[in-house]
């Protein structure tokens, strides 16, 4: 009868042993990375000129982000920019400005989550109710890109005069634009006021809502992705009367709109404005979920007239 083998085989060293395993791993831990929010000025995110900041708050009081707060220097470089891009971008045919603000709209489709995060922050809303405020914001850029070539021909045209005359009335862009963004509508009524100066050939100096300016310096990144050139439109945040001023007085500003002012800051704006007899679109109140129509295309718009013989054919006299 045999026994069963003994295991005689033992650790020689069972504290060793266990320190040979591995050691679980730390658990890592992540700062997030702040964005720097910064001016969008002739194609370019420069910081403010003052380097100073302040504070966005969401709906109840918590910090977003820090925002630039645009000095006077800033509004004239602004407007120098504005100029420039002028010339370029009122030149440029109404199907190609067309095409540029589809192309904007598209860019705003691919970001369309971030800018529902923005203003749902920026102003207090739901997420279906801020998803509703962007996707109509995306939809106005392509309401606005087919305009474009549009608008000529239902505010322009032939007219019947009395002689051998062609009389010819077509639209032009009146120039560099002053838009006061709305206070409270940071994304929508934004994009409402600012797609139709673009549109019609103008270019723009925007000053973003004081209160909610992130969704406005987010755009400007959009832009300067898309195929907007730049200086064609150029954004602003601070205080809203301290950046307006100089650009109401300022002698090579067209026209402003006023729709984010309120009614002292408006009466003071327009005095100014009308220094160098600017055009002005006074602040009123607008529901920009609803349809535009196009009182904002032609308000930034000058008629020019044309007369031209049209000869005569033949001793008959007649005329073509």
């Amino acid at each position: 009868m045999s026994d069963k083998p003994k295991n005689t085989d033992k650790p020689k060293n069972p504290d060793k042993q266990k320190n040979t395993q591995k050691a679980e791993p730390a658990e890592h831990q992540r700062l997030s990375v702040f964005k720097t929010y910064k001016l969008y000025v002739g194609g370019k995110f420069p910081r403010s000129e003052s380097g100073r900041v302040y504070e966005v708050t969401d709906s109840k009081g918590q910090w977003l982000a820090n925002a630039p707060r645009a000095s006077r220097k800033d509004a004239r470089d602004a407007v120098v920019a504005a100029r420039k891009a002028f010339g370029g971008w009122s030149g440029a045919t109404a199907y190609n400005r067309g095409q540029v603000l589809y192309r904007v709209a598209e860019m705003l489709e691919g970001r369309r989550a971030q800018f529902v995060e923005e203003v749902s922050d920026a102003e207090g809303l739901s997420r279906p109710r801020a998803t509703a405020q962007v996707e109509a914001a995306i939809d106005r850029w392509v309401w606005y890109a087919g305009w474009t070539d549009k608008i000529a021909q239902v505010v322009g045209g032939g007219n019947p005069v009395a002689g051998p005359y062609f009389n010819l009335s077509s639209p032009e862009p009146t120039g560099v634009v002053t838009v006061l963004a709305p206070q409270e509508s940071s994304f929508l009524g934004l994009v409402s006021v600012l797609a139709p100066v673009i549109a019609t050939g103008n270019t723009a100096v925007v000053i973003a809502s004081e209160k909610s300016p992130l969704p406005a310096l987010s755009l400007g990144e959009v832009l300067a992705t898309s195929d907007v050139p730049g200086g064609v439109v150029n954004i602003l945040t601070g205080g809203t009367a301290e950046i307006a001023a100089p650009l109401a007085a300022h002698q090579d500003v067209n026209a402003i709109d006023l729709a984010g002012a309120d009614e002292a800051l408006a009466k003071d704006l327009e005095i100014a404005a009308a220094d160098n007899l600017k055009r002005v679109v006074r602040p009123q109140p607008v529901d920009y979920f609803a349809t535009p129509g196009i009182d904002r295309l032609t308000a930034f718009l000058e008629t020019k007239t044309v007369w031209h013989p049209t000869g005569a054919l033949g001793a008959s006299g007649s005329s073509y």
